[in-house]
């Protein structure tokens, strides 16, 4: 069957977007066998800021430098962009002494970035230059220099900066990420940064979604099964712990709607007994710092559908399967 003039324009349109990825993945690949001492000099100069890290950028560069900005911040590092024409203009009021300015540019001759130069030196901040030309006038001044040469852009007319964002955009990563195992940052910090959307809800600490206070169903060891059976009802969480009040509610065990089942078919004395005699002792408990996912593996490993939170093995709040749902965490 001869092909169509649709046929031809498909595979020429997935003929060049393979030759774009092929060139970009090429470029990032190229700059592994870059890095050396000056990455881990960069690291060091990031890690050990005293102030912020200013970044800056014009164009294209100006946009993957606003990036850089937003993941050093969302990491544990301040981090702000500095747009270069602005700030010959009166954002470089912005510029401390202990602060380290990120520098983006491809050519390393950007008239606005190299007007920065001398007030950066006046001021005595740090400057790291990510270029794609060490030897540039940029990469000259810089105190630590990033080569993130490329050998063509992905653009046909290699033109368009394409390959060359890309690999900066890469190498940035690189540093934001050896910068964030450096200064030990973990997930509960990551959580503290971000509270909002579908990620800081994963990333929620177990005490903010907890039933606690008047929530909190909770028996003493000889509370009557009558009692108890009252405050798992009325609490709605098809559960109750179960503390020892002279130790100021030190964990014991849990009651849940299973137990009830299974004593009721055994025993037609079940309300007659108390809380010690039907509980589960060593329930599955979690701290009120941990996080909210963790929570959930938890449960889904356990088959279990409720979690009592503790602090040094006294009951602080429970955890219901049904919390989970409600945020979009399942």
């Amino acid at each position: 069957m001869p092909t169509t003039p649709v046929d031809q324009t498909v595979t020429a349109d997935l003929s060049l977007a393979r030759k774009v990825l092929e060139t970009e993945a090429t470029a990032i690949q190229g700059l592994i066998a870059c890095l050396d001492e000056r990455f881990t000099q960069a690291v060091d100069l990031i890690a050990g800021c005293r102030g912020r890290v200013v970044v800056t950028g014009m164009g294209k560069s100006g946009i993957i430098a606003r990036k850089m900005a937003a993941t050093l911040s969302s990491t544990g590092t301040p981090a702000f962009f500095v747009h270069p024409a602005d700030a010959v203009h009166g954002d470089l009021g912005a510029l401390q002494a202990e602060d380290v300015v990120l520098a983006f540019s491809h050519s390393g001759e950007t008239y606005e970035l190299l007007r920065l130069l001398e007030a950066i030196r006046r001021l005595g901040a740090r400057l790291i230059a990510l270029t794609g030309h060490a030897d540039s006038t940029l990469g000259q001044a810089a105190d630590v220099v990033l080569d993130c040469h490329i050998d063509e852009e992905a653009c046909p007319l290699n033109l368009a900066p394409t390959a060359s964002t890309t690999a900066s955009l890469a190498l940035g990563d690189a540093v934001a990420m050896t910068v964030l195992v450096r200064k030990g940052f973990k997930a509960e910090d990551f959580a503290n940064l971000h509270p909002g959307g579908k990620l800081g809800k994963k990333l929620m600490r177990a005490e903010a979604l907890m039933h606690q206070g008047p929530a909190l169903p909770v028996v003493a060891l000889d509370t009557r099964m009558r009692d108890v059976i009252y405050e798992m009802s009325s609490k709605g969480l098809g559960m109750t712990c179960v503390v020892d009040t002279a130790t100021d509610r030190r964990l014991q065990g849990i009651i849940t709607d299973g137990d009830l089942r299974r004593h009721m078919t055994d025993s037609s004395q079940i309300l007659e007994q108390s809380a010690a005699d039907i509980m589960t002792p060593h329930p599955v408990t979690i701290g009120s710092t941990r996080l909210v996912a963790e929570a959930l593996k938890i449960m889904e490993e356990r088959k279990i559908t409720s979690l009592i939170v503790v602090e040094s093995d006294r009951v602080c709040g429970v955890l219901h399967l049904h919390d989970l749902w409600r945020t979009d965490l399942i």
